[in-house]
C-alpha cells in the first residue's frame, strides 16, 4: 500500500508519540530507579588529546599507589565507626576513626568530608524525589509536623591523637584544619563524634513505619581532584544522585535494639549488647565504596549460597506466596550476577543484599546491596526490569565509581545498557536490543552533560540516549570485541573512580582510534541519535509495537471486571490477534465529504501500520458488494462517513438499529441529531463474535472547529486510556455532548 507524502509525515508524527510513550514504558518505567540530577559546574568534557593523557597518567599513578595501599589488605581510607541508634527519639549517636592516605602528590593542609545528612535541615535542600510520599504521609499522620520531617548531623568535635582539630561545616561539607601538612604517601588517623537526628518520612536518610533507612548517617571522606587540587564540596542534589566516593575499608558496630534485623553490606555477625533488650551488629566490609544500612523490627530474610555467593532478601510480611516470590527474586539474582561476571568481570564479594522497603516506586543502588520497593508476590523478577538495572549498579557505581554529579552517564548509561543486554540474551523480545533501536527525537544536549545541564532530562539523556551510544558502539565492533574492551574497562577502573576521558582512551587502546573519535562524538556533541543502520526498518518497527502493545490490550479487556464486549478498544484486541478487519467508507459524496472521510481513514490506518495490523479500505459500492458475499461477514468492522451515504451502513441498518439498543444507543435519534458526529461500538450485524465501529456525523460533512475534534476523538477511542468508550456524541462544534464508557 502506497502512503502519500503527507499521510507518511502525519505516520511519523504519531509513531513518534507512541514511541516515546513505549519507550518511558519499557524502560523508564520498568527502570523506576533513582538517579537524581544538579550538579557543580565542571570543566568542559572536551579535553585536547595532551590534557585528555597528562589526566590518565594521573589516573593511572593513582591507581598504581592506590593497589599499592590495597596490596596490603587496606584500601586508601579505612572507617571504624561504633554507632548507637536510638528508636525512641530517632537518633544516631556516632564515633568514627578514620585512617586516610594521600595518594594524591599535593600536600594536604586540610581534609574535607561530606555531611550528606544535612540536606534535611531544611525542605528547600532534600531531594524533590519523595516530596509526594512525605506529602501524603503527612496527611495521614496529622500529628507529625513540619518539623519531624527534618533532620540533620552535628559535629561534636574532631580529634587526632586526644587533641582537638579546628573545624567547619557548611553546606554540608565538614572541612577539618591540619595541625600538620599531610605529605603525599603519608597516613593520617583522626576521630569525629557526632549525633544525627533521623527525619520522618521517605528520605536516603529517614524511619517510616517499622523501618529506618540509613543512606549518608555518617561523615564520609570527600574526593580530592589533585588536576584541580580542590576537594569535591558539592551538597546533595535535590533532583538527582551525587555520590560520588572512594572505595574505603570497613569496620562498623553498631548498637541497635535487639528486635530489629540489620541491613549492611559485608560479614555481619551479632552480639548481646550490655544494655538490656539491645546488642552490637558487626560488619566488616573491604573495598566497598558506600556503606548504607537498613533496620527494622519486622524484616523477614531469605538467603540460598551457591559457589561461595550468599544471596539475601529482605522483605516484611507473612504471605507464603511472597516467600514463593522472593525465591524466585533470589535465584534469578544469582543469574544476573553470573551474567555481569562473565561479561564484564567477576562480582568479588562474599555476599549481596536486597532490601525491600516503603519508599514506593524507587529502587536505590548501594555497594552490596539494593533498596528496591515492595514487590507484590505475582510480579515475576523477570519482568522486573528495575531489580535488574540495580543489580547491573553494581558494576557502574559499586565497583567502577565516577562522579554522578558531572558524569551521570558512566554509571546510568551503562546500567540501562547492561540491563537490555542481560535481557536481549535471555530471549526477552520486549526488553532486549529492540528497545534499544527504538530511537525518539534527538535533544540538543550532549550525552556526557552534568545532572545541572539535562535538568529534568536525565532519564533521557543518560539513560537512553547514553544506551544507545554504548549499543552503537556493540553493534559497531561486535560482541566479542565489545565484550574484551568491557573486560578491560573494568580491569583499569575496578575499586576506582572512572571517568569518560579514561572510557575513551581505554576504548582508542582496545578497540581503535576510530572508535574512539565516534564514541566522543556520540558523547560530547548534542543531538546524539542511532545510526540509521542500527535502527529497527519499518517492518522490524511494525513487529515490536505490535508485540509491545498486544499484551497491554489484552491484560485491559481480560483484567477489567464486567467489562462489556461492545468497547472500541477490544476491537483494537481483536485486531491484534490477527481477526480480519475491513474499513468502509461513504460513496458518491462531495468533495469536502471525502476528504473528510480519508481524513479519518488516514488516522486509523496511521494506528494500525504503526502496531503492525492487516487491515483492507473499501471505497466504493462495487467492491462493497463482491466483499459482502465473501469475507465482510467474518470481518470487524470500521465504518467512515454519513450513515446516508456509506453503503454498508445502508444495507445493514435494520440490525444496526437492533444491536445498538444493545449498548442503550437511540440509533435513529444519534443520526439524526442535525450537524453533530461521534461513534459507537456495536457486535458485527450478522456475526456476534466480531465488531463494528461508525465514525459517524449528520450531514455532508463536517464544519472545521468540529472536524479538528473528531479526527482526535478517533486516536483517543483507540488507544489505551483511563476511559473506555462504547459510545460518544459530539455536538456541531466538536464539543463533547454525551458518551458511555468505562472509566
Amino acid at each position: 500500500m502506497h502512503a502519500s507524502k503527507t499521510q507518511s509525515t502525519n505516520k511519523n508524527v504519531i509513531k513518534k508519540a507512541i514511541l516515546s510513550t513505549m519507550v518511558l514504558a519499557l524502560t523508564t518505567s520498568s527502570f523506576i530507579h533513582t538517579t537524581y540530577a544538579t550538579s557543580s559546574k565542571g570543566e568542559s568534557l572536551a579535553a585536547s588529546s595532551e590534557t585528555t593523557q597528562k589526566a590518565f597518567q594521573m589516573q593511572q599513578a593513582f591507581r598504581m599507589r592506590s593497589q599499592q595501599a590495597m596490596s596490603q589488605d587496606q584500601s586508601p581510607i579505612q572507617y571504624q565507626i561504633k554507632a548507637r541508634l536510638d528508636e525512641k527519639d530517632m537518633t544516631i549517636q556516632g564515633s568514627q576513626t578514620v585512617t586516610y592516605l594521600n595518594t594524591s602528590k599535593d600536600t594536604l593542609q586540610e581534609l574535607v568530608m561530606h555531611t550528606y545528612a544535612d540536606s534535611n535541615r531544611s525542605k528547600a535542600t532534600q531531594t524533590i524525589m519523595y516530596t509526594d510520599q512525605n506529602e501524603q504521609i503527612a496527611k495521614e499522620h496529622p500529628e507529625k509536623k513540619a518539623s519531624d520531617f527534618l533532620g540533620g548531623m552535628d559535629i561534636v568535635e574532631v580529634t587526632q591523637q586526644g587533641e582537638k582539630l579546628l573545624f567547619d561545616k557548611k553546606d554540608q561539607a565538614l572541612r577539618v584544619q591540619l595541625k600538620a601538612p599531610l605529605q603525599p604517601g603519608q597516613s593520617i588517623t583522626f576521630q569525629v563524634d557526632y549525633r544525627l537526628d533521623i527525619p520522618y518520612g521517605m528520605q536516603r536518610i529517614s524511619y517510616y513505619k517499622d523501618q529506618v533507612n540509613g543512606a549518608h548517617w555518617f561523615p564520609v571522606m570527600s574526593v580530592y581532584d589533585e588536576t584541580t587540587h580542590l576537594w569535591n564540596m558539592a551538597p546533595y542534589s535535590t533532583s538527582f544522585e551525587s555520590d560520588y566516593y572512594t572505595s574505603s575499608d570497613f569496620d562498623v558496630e553498631f548498637n541497635v535494639p535487639k528486635s530489629y534485623q540489620v541491613v549492611m553490606p559485608g560479614d555481619i555477625t551479632s552480639k548481646d549488647s550490655a544494655e538490656q533488650g539491645r546488642k552490637v551488629v558487626t560488619a566488616r566490609a573491604a573495598n566497598t565504596r558506600e556503606f548504607a544500612f537498613f533496620a527494622g523490627a519486622n524484616l523477614k530474610v531469605e538467603r540460598e549460597t551457591r559457589d561461595g555467593l550468599t544471596v539475601e532478601y529482605f522483605y516484611s510480611g507473612d504471605d507464603l506466596a511472597k516467600k514463593a516470590a522472593v525465591d524466585k527474586y533470589i535465584d534469578y539474582a544469582f543469574k544476573v550476577i553470573a551474567f555481569y561476571s562473565e561479561k564484564y568481570g567477576k562480582y568479588p564479594y562474599p555476599e549481596f543484599r536486597v532490601i525491600e522497603t516503603y519508599v514506593d516506586g524507587f529502587g536505590v543502588e548501594y555497594s552490596r546491596l539494593i533498596q528496591m520497593p515492595e514487590r507484590p508476590a505475582e510480579l515475576s523478577p523477570e519482568e522486573d526490569t528495575t531489580f535488574i538495572h540495580e543489580i547491573a549498579h553494581q558494576w557502574f557505581h559499586a565497583l567502577i565509581g565516577n562522579n554522578s554529579e558531572t558524569e551521570s552517564f558512566l554509571d546510568e548509561g551503562f546500567a540501562d545498557f547492561s540491563t537490555v543486554y542481560f535481557l536481549e540474551k535471555q530471549g526477552n523480545k520486549l526488553g532486549g536490543f529492540r528497545s534499544i533501536q527504538l530511537d525518539p527525537s534527538p535533544i540538543d544536549l550532549p550525552i556526557a552533560s552534568t545532572n545541572e545541564q539535562v535538568g529534568d532530562m536525565a532519564n533521557y539523556v543518560f539513560y537512553q540516549k547514553g544506551r544507545q551510544a554504548i549499543y552503537q558502539l556493540y553493534r559497531s565492533v561486535g560482541e566479542p570485541k565489545f565484550d574484551s574492551f568491557m573486560k578491560e574497562y573494568f580491569h583499569r577502573f575496578v575499586y576506582q573512580n572512572a571517568t569518560i576521558d579514561g572510557l575513551l582512551d581505554t576504548i582508542e587502546d582496545v578497540l581503535g582510534k576510530e572508535q574512539r573519535q565516534d564514541m566522543e562524538k556520540a558523547l560530547m556533541e548534542p543531538g546524539f541519535e542511532l545510526k540509521q543502520e542500527y535502527q529497527m526498518s519499518e517492518k522490524e518497527l511494525a513487529a515490536y509495537m505490535h508485540d509491545a502493545y498486544q499484551p497491554q490490550y489484552e491484560a485491559v479487556v481480560n483484567n477489567i471486571p464486567n467489562l462489556p464486549y461492545e468497547v472500541m478498544i477490544r476491537l483494537m484486541e481483536k485486531s491484534f490477534r490477527g481477526e480480519p478487519l475491513t474499513i468502509v467508507l461513504g460513496d458518491q459524496v462531495s468533495k469536502e465529504a471525502a476528504k473528510q472521510q480519508e481524513q479519518a481513514t488516514s488516522k486509523l490506518t496511521q494506528i494500525f501500520d504503526v502496531f503492525g495490523m492487516k487491515y483492507d479500505v473499501v471505497r466504493d459500492r462495487k467492491q462493497l458488494k463482491q466483499k459482502l458475499k465473501r469475507e465482510i461477514g467474518s470481518s470487524n468492522l470500521i465504518l467512515v462517513g454519513d450513515a446516508k451515504s456509506n453503503g454498508m451502513v445502508q444495507a445493514l441498518k435494520n440490525n444496526i438499529n437492533i444491536r445498538a439498543k444493545g449498548i442503550g444507543l437511540d440509533w435513529k435519534e444519534a443520526m439524526n441529531a442535525s450537524g453533530h458526529s461521534g461513534a459507537y461500538v456495536i457486535k458485527h450485524p450478522y456475526n456476534q463474535n466480531r465488531l463494528m465501529i461508525h465514525y459517524y456525523w449528520n450531514g455532508d460533512h463536517l464544519s472545521t472547529k468540529a472536524s479538528a475534534s473528531f479526527m482526535e476523538k478517533i486516536l483517543e477511542s483507540l488507544t489505551l486510556s483511563n476511559d473506555i468508550y462504547q459510545s460518544y456524541e459530539l455536538d456541531g462544534n466538536g464539543k463533547l455532548k454525551d458518551s458511555k464508557k468505562v472509566e
